[in-house]
Parts: structure tokens; C-alpha cells; sequence
């Protein structure tokens, strides 16, 4: 098997701690616009709208309006004001995932090309990447927004390749989405690192199986080394 020369990265709850920052987003919206009676009926209701969320996979129009109508406001919003306060709010608790620039600089030290491969708008998502100050470890981005085309369409995934100037088999992915990240990207020949957060295993993704799992980032480059130094 090839060397390993480059690795690619999602961003939402890879690098990102998207569970973190939506939780805290929530809490702050229940405080400071919701009739809330107790510290049990808060955590009820941010449980709710995580739920109602899907981790971010739900679009936001229908998530936004199913909000104005189920939860006890202070004031009503319509839609353009709660969006209004998302946008505002929600990325003032981001916050890097636990050992993701640790591993990054590992990784790095390791000589291996690095790069990012998100979906999203890409007003959204580079300013993520921005906000978390990750742009200088990357030698490649890849936001859907920017090329019309998203996980797991195969065509994003030889993008970032081109970009990155490796073939499939020198490189592998790290994310915590079974479809978009693994099975997605083992469709052209891309090993996955598949980060295990909330999300289970399909049985319809048979033959797009993880190469490795791991619970946190910090495992990601001590499993790399020796694939980096010599083919097996």
C-alpha cells in the first residue's frame, strides 16, 4: 500500500466542535427570548432544539420555522429576525475541538500535506476557518459553496486531490460523517479516518467501510507515522 503524503479534514465536528457551539447557542437563545420556568425546563428545550437541529443537516429555513412556532417567546420573531439573531450569535461560541490543532501540527511534523473539505455556504464556512485561526495549517480548501458540488459527490473529493497534488491512495480523510466523509471519499480510492461522534454506521454503506476509527484527534497521528514513512 501506497505511503500516506496527505490528509483531509471536514470541519464541522472534526475541527470544529459544532455540538459545543450549537448547545451554548442554544442556551443562549432559550435565556434571552423564551418564558422558561426552571433550570430542568431550559435543558428540555435545548435538548429539543438539538434534536430538531439534526446536527446542522436539517435546512435552516425549516428548522427556523419550526422554532417559531413550537417555543415559548418573550416576543415572537418572524423569520428574518430569528435568522438575524443566529447569524449574530451562533458563531460566538465556536470553539476548536478538543486536540485538533495538536493534530494538525503532529500531522504536519509528520511531512504530510493538509487540507479541508467542508459542506456548507461558503461565506459560512470560511469564516469558520478564519474564526478558529486554522487557515495557515492548510496547504488546500475545499467548501462546497465555492464549487456548486458537495459530499459525497465524487467530483469534490478529486478536487480537493487536484489541490492537494496526491493521488487517492496517498491520502486519507478524517471526519465524523459516515457517508460524507468515509464512504463518500472511499468511492475514488480515499482511506477514512472516521471520528466517532453521534453519528451510526449504515448498512447501505457496506464496501465504503472506515481503514481506522478513533475517539479523539489526538489518536490521529500516532496512527499515522509508520504509514508515513514507509509503504506495507
Amino acid at each position: 500500500m501506497e505511503r500516506i503524503k496527505a490528509v483531509l479534514f471536514d470541519l464541522d465536528n472534526t475541527l470544529m466542535d459544532r455540538d459545543w457551539t450549537f448547545s451554548q447557542f442554544a442556551r443562549q437563545l432559550v435565556s434571552e427570548r423564551l418564558s422558561v420556568g426552571s433550570p430542568e425546563e431550559m435543558e428540555k428545550l435545548v435538548a429539543y432544539m438539538i434534536e430538531s437541529d439534526a446536527d446542522g443537516y436539517r435546512p435552516k429555513e425549516g428548522f427556523f420555522r419550526e422554532m417559531i412556532e413550537n417555543l415559548s417567546w418573550t416576543a415572537k420573531p418572524d423569520l428574518t429576525e430569528l435568522k438575524a439573531y443566529y447569524d449574530k450569535n451562533y458563531m460566538t461560541h465556536a470553539r476548536v475541538m478538543n486536540h485538533a490543532v495538536e493534530a494538525l501540527e503532529a500531522c504536519r511534523g509528520l511531512g504530510l500535506k493538509l487540507g479541508v473539505i467542508t459542506n456548507g455556504f461558503s461565506h459560512l464556512q470560511h469564516g469558520k476557518i478564519d474564526l478558529l485561526n486554522l487557515r495557515a495549517h492548510f496547504d488546500a480548501i475545499v467548501v462546497s459553496g465555492d464549487i456548486g458540488i458537495k459530499k459525497p459527490d465524487e467530483r469534490i473529493y478529486r478536487i480537493a486531490l487536484e489541490k492537494l497534488g496526491t493521488a487517492p491512495e496517498e491520502t486519507i480523510i478524517v471526519g465524523d460523517h459516515p457517508r460524507n466523509d468515509i464512504w463518500g471519499a472511499s468511492r475514488v480510492g480515499i482511506r477514512g479516518v472516521w471520528l466517532l461522534r453521534k453519528h451510526a454506521w449504515s448498512d447501505d454503506l457496506a464496501g465504503g467501510e472506515p481503514w481506522r476509527t478513533i475517539n479523539e484527534l489526538n489518536e490521529l497521528a500516532p496512527l499515522l507515522e509508520n504509514w508515513c514513512r514507509t509503504a506495507e
